[in-house]
């Protein structure tokens, strides 16, 4: 089903795959009557085509790249734009598009989420942007619609930003790239490593663009294969794939975590921009003759059988028929890793949902930009029509991604098909995906075409003793699910016709409700301030020592942002970085708010010209200790903070606030073996925190204690590799090393200046 190769591979004519070794050089030769090497076939990927055409400095091992447009929704872009304005924002310069997927359902007993949109809007008109509104599409599918181009490069501020299967090469990042972007800056990264995504065979009748996602999720996300790489991809089997199902698979790349995705264009992409009445857009993309790649990653799509990843993540992956046929151990499987990922917060069990000897769900959802798109609807209200879902625990809703694909869902029938079996069809709304609509009941199983099942993200809440478990499946398998009333059930398991379904786009609908200042600013536009959106508090630059007080240890193998700042309800505030930050660690850590604020007292003093041991117990007798090795050390040249350890942080959603939560709480830094994603380390610096890194193994420290850091300052401006770092305890310091990894010099300033607003600002 899928394979993954233990070295590089060269990748000829597009259609055979020559591991890297010594003798495939000579094997390139007598094929292709070339000597070629490594790093010319290199630069023959399509990913290395497009990076080149869009970087700015004179090198492509350090690229400067600017995006050709930006997209941003309702949870991301007050603090984005609050950002680009304290930093001199003018006008927007390149096409901006604000969508309201998140936030579109209204916040009980307050105006705060539409206030947020009135904010959105006016300041589309102010800078020259394009504003979606509520209902109307989700981020993404808006940008496949309207924005998407080939050979084009675009930057979301959601971590699902992804378009590769049309021939753009779109990355998600926390909000402070984007305001790079909006101050004519760059997004400065090393050349990513490329790695291939080879198709053969076509998909088996039933099998969805989720189960082929789920394959792949499975096999490379624990070895970390993709890493911070682009995949691409090529071979025979993407002609066997609609647009659609293309588009299914390549949204899901994030959860392998890789950087992006690009795949190789035909005539079936160039139909969906002509269907989109922009056939301009599209172009033709393919690697060039002899192609090198990092890795290879075989798939055989008649082989995929449809696939479930059962809680708490994307890579936790089974066929349907494993889970059917090893339910019992797969489901105390699931229990025994989620005592790692609930730290024994609640009673977790599964073993109530065998029902008969089956599986019983009692929910399902088909939702957003992984499974709200058009082809999946009409299977599913395919495989559902005639059926009913039965009037007992189980429910059926779906999203389709867009006001114009539920206008054609409408027209063909889909709609009344599902309607009558019992489901609900509902707007546009991203809220399935991160726990702000359709949460399940406490105890209850969910079976979601969504992007994400992390464990405090679909409305549990374990500080209150509510724990909800989230699967993701295909919406073909979801609605075969449904026509057996929730008992667990593959769509190949099902002998009905899933017909084709022709799709015609109206832009009618875009046209009558989108605003689209073409590009064109109004400076005398008043920006609507609701009362819940806040400027950022006033942030300090780096001092030259650091006392840090560790608030908070997780040693699980993963943390995801959505433990760091939950979703759900709590994306009212993301327009108040203080009311926000109330809630950072509060599913994972609720002791964490209350400490990071007392030892931010401290710092708060010194930056008030007071003395921080009168506001802190703790700063004299720490201090009295760093003197007896650091005369110099004083309250004048020292600040005083809080950080985090983690293992692995940063896994998931790009939303900056899992980092800015924690830099307006007093945070200076976060501690970890290694960092999830790139996005979350880049939030971290944008914020002005310093991404340290340290061997695994026990650890120097535990939580609560003070950490000293002599001379961060300086080593931060001599690009200093290891940094030594000190244990408060007992009136002695006891040393241990901290690194802080590969650091642009941009990145370097911005930590110094202490976050990318105090380095932009004039």
């Amino acid at each position: 089903m899928v394979t993954l190769l233990n070295s590089g591979a060269y990748l000829i004519n597009g259609t055979e795959i020559i591991p890297d070794s010594a003798e495939a050089t000579a094997a390139i030769k007598s094929k292709t009557g070339k000597d070629i090497t490594k790093e010319q076939a290199a630069e023959n990927t399509i990913a290395y085509g497009i990076l080149k055409e869009h970087n700015t400095s004179d090198s492509m091992d350090k690229l400067r790249i600017r995006f050709d447009k930006l997209t941003s929704h309702d949870i991301t872009f007050v603090g984005i734009i609050q950002t680009a304005r304290a930093s001199g924002l003018e006008k927007f310069p390149m096409p901006y598009v604000l969508t309201n997927c998140h936030n579109s359902l209204c916040a009980v007993g307050g105006t705060i989420n539409e206030d947020d949109h009135m904010y959105g809007l006016t300041c589309a008109k102010k800078y020259g942007g394009v504003y979606v509104p509520p209902h109307q599409a989700v981020i993404h599918q808006f940008a496949r619609e309207m924005l998407a181009g080939g050979g084009k490069m675009i930057l979301g501020s959601d971590s699902h930003t992804r378009y590769g299967a049309l021939g753009t090469m779109a990355m998600g990042e926390g909000g402070p790239e984007l305001v790079k972007q909006l101050l004519n800056q760059t997004y400065d990264i090393n050349m990513p490593g490329v790695v291939g995504v080879y198709l053969t065979g076509a998909p088996a009748k039933g099998v969805g663009p989720q189960d082929v996602a789920l394959a792949i999720i499975g096999a490379v996300f624990g070895n970390g294969y993709v890493n911070n790489k682009v995949m691409e991809f090529v071979g025979p089997g993407v002609s066997s794939l609609s647009a659609d199902f293309r588009i299914g698979i390549d949204v899901m790349t994030t959860e392998t975590t890789c950087l992006s995705s690009i795949w190789r264009t035909d005539d079936e992409i160039k139909d969906f921009y002509d269907i989109h009445k922009r056939v301009e857009d599209y172009k033709e993309l393919n690697p060039g003759e002899v192609a090198y790649y990092d890795g290879m990653i075989t798939v055989d799509l008649s082989a995929v059988k449809p696939m479930i990843a059962m809680p708490f993540h994307p890579s936790n992956t089974y066929t349907i028929e494993e889970v059917n046929a090893n339910l019992k151990d797969i489901l105390h499987d699931v229990e025994q890793k989620a005592l790692v990922s609930l730290g024994g917060a609640v009673d977790y069990s599964l073993q109530d949902k065998i029902v008969n000897g089956k599986l019983y769900v009692e929910q399902g959802i088909i939702a957003g930009c992984a499974g709200g798109g058009f082809e999946n609807i009409c299977a599913a209200a395919d495989i559902l029509k005639g059926a009913s879902i039965g009037p007992d625990e189980f429910t059926l809703s779906v999203y389709p991604a867009s006001t114009p694909v539920y206008m054609e869902l409408v027209k063909n029938g889909s709609v009344a098909n599902l309607l009558a079996t019992g489901a609900i069809v509902k707007t546009a709304f991203c809220g399935p995906c991160f726990g702000a609509g359709d949460t399940p009941a406490n105890n209850a199983f969910s079976i979601r075409h969504s992007t994400r099942n992390f464990p405090n993200r679909e409305g549990s809440k374990l500080q209150s003793g509510q724990i909800a478990s989230v699967a993701l499946m295909d919406a073909r398998s979801i609605a075969a699910t449904a026509a057996n009333k929730g008992f667990l059930t593959p769509a190949t398991d099902m002998d009905v016709e899933i017909n084709k379904y022709k799709y015609f786009f109206d832009k009618t609908i875009y046209d009558n409700r989108v605003f689209d200042s073409k590009g064109v600013a109004d400076s005398n536009v008043e920006i609507k301030f609701g009362p819940n959106i806040k400027d950022w508090p006033a942030m300090g630059a780096l001092p030259e020592n650091l006392v840090l007080r560790v608030v908070s240890e997780i040693h699980d193998p993963v943390t995801t942002t959505d433990e760091l700042i939950p979703s759900g309800e709590t994306s009212s505030y993301r327009s108040n970085p203080l009311g926000l930050a109330e809630f950072a660690l509060s599913r994972k850590d609720p002791a964490y708010v209350g400490l990071a604020k007392d030892i931010q007292k401290a710092e708060k003093a010194r930056m008030n010209g007071e003395s921080p041991a009168d506001a802190h117990e703790d700063v004299k007798p720490v201090m009295d200790a760093v003197a007896t090795v650091f005369a110099d050390a004083d309250y004048s040249n020292t600040g005083f903070g809080s950080t985090i350890f983690a293992v692995k942080p940063g896994d998931g959603s790009a939303r900056e606030q899992a980092a800015s939560c924690q830099k307006v709480l007093g945070g200076w830094a976060n501690i970890a073996n290694e960092y999830a994603t790139k996005r979350y380390r880049s939030n971290l610096i944008n914020w002005g925190m310093l991404p340290f890194l340290i061997e695994k193994g026990e650890l120097p420290f535990k939580n609560l204690d003070y950490l000293f850091i002599p001379g961060i300052k300086k080593a931060i401006e001599e690009k200093v590799a290891e940094i030594k770092a000190y244990v408060v305890k007992d009136s002695k310091l006891n040393e241990f090393t901290l690194k802080l990894g590969e650091m642009t010099d941009e990145e370097r300033q911005i930590i110094l200046k202490g976050c990318l607003i105090n380095y932009n600002r004039v």
